[in-house]
């Protein structure tokens, strides 16, 4: 893959779970100008996903089970950082997410703007019109505002999977002290603003298609529920009523940077 412009070297993560279906159409999107490697972790997929990912020749570390999502992008931020990233973007395999608007999803931080940069679906149009289903889109919008009330923000949306990191970020979240369940992401966005990392939102449309991962209503439910109960502890540990280790965000380098 041909080296990408600029100073910061730009490393894509992709979280893979039987994902053989879209992922030669999403990497094949992904503008290889802008991105140094795309690295794959495949969490114990039982289809040709590996197969697949070998052809395309990507660098695939493998899981020997299935670890979960957050275990996954454990690997995927962990094995980023050893290749030397200083912006690590996550994209799902799934080709929901619009891989051709990546250098979007990465200026922010070229620019000095922001630590971390969310693809805002709802930023990006009418998520309902896109295909997101009423009751998926009635919990994103309670959730994220609750979010927004509790953390003192005002974004759009919590909930994407298209983000991208400043290396700075990665190496002070504690991301491997997080759950292994699709709570993770949350856990991650918690943590950054507890340290007081700046995000900004850039608006990314989205697909709704079959093959397309989508969490079943009960999944959804279990999902809010987690997020809930992280808020729960979250405020538990900033009003020093029982301390939580994971917010425990060994702040010194952050505070000499400053």
């Amino acid at each position: 893959m041909e080296q990408a412009t600029g100073k910061a070297k730009v490393v894509v993560v992709m979280p893979a779970y039987n994902a053989a279906k879209t992922l030669r159409v999403t990497y094949e999107a992904i503008p290889k100008q802008d991105v140094d490697s795309v690295i794959l972790v495949d969490d114990g997929s039982h289809d040709e996903t590996l197969k697949i990912a070998k052809e395309l020749k990507l660098e695939v570390f493998v899981h020997a089970r299935n670890y979960g999502y957050g275990g996954n992008q454990k690997t995927c931020y962990t094995e980023a950082l050893k290749a030397g990233a200083d912006i690590v973007v996550m994209l799902h395999p799934d080709y929901q997410y619009d891989p051709t608007l990546l250098p979007n999803v990465v200026a922010p931080i070229k620019a000095g703007e922001a630590d971390v940069v969310l693809g805002s679906r709802v930023l990006g149009g009418n998520v309902m019109q896109q295909g997101m289903p009423w009751w998926k889109f009635l919990g994103n919008r309670f959730l994220t505002g609750v979010q927004n009330w509790v953390l003192g923000r005002n974004l759009a949306e919590y909930h994407t999977g298209y983000r991208a990191f400043s290396r700075r970020v990665l190496e002070e979240v504690p991301f491997l002290l997080n759950s292994d369940s699709f709570v993770f992401d949350q856990e991650m966005l918690v943590q950054t603003i507890h340290l007081g990392f700046s995000i900004k939102e850039v608006p990314v449309p989205t697909r709704y298609f079959a093959e397309a991962s989508s969490a079943s209503f009960t999944a959804s439910v279990k999902y809010g529920v987690s997020i809930l109960l992280l808020l729960g502890r979250y405020l538990l540990h900033r009003w020093s009523i029982v301390a939580q280790k994971q917010f425990e965000c060994f702040p010194a380098r952050y505070r000499r940077a400053e």
